[in-house]
């Protein structure tokens, strides 16, 4: 199912109802957060925004490993 045709709020009320009962704040915080990185990492591919494992080591000034 892709995101665009499901709203966020209905989104977030499946994401909630995956939960245990016993689960905290930090706990719903994080699944939230892991979604939306996702959702970043997955429109940054579709748009052409990504770059190769070998060319970022030296983005970052790092030696070639």
């Amino acid at each position: 199912m892709a995101i665009e045709a499901v709203s966020v709020k209905d989104e977030a009320k499946r994401l909630i109802e995956r939960l245990p009962d016993d689960a905290t704040w930090d706990d719903l915080m994080h699944e939230i957060y892991v979604r939306q990185a996702i959702e970043a990492g997955l429109e940054d591919s579709r748009d052409g925004k990504l770059e190769s494992v070998q060319k970022a080591p030296a983005r970052f000034g790092l030696a070639p490993q």
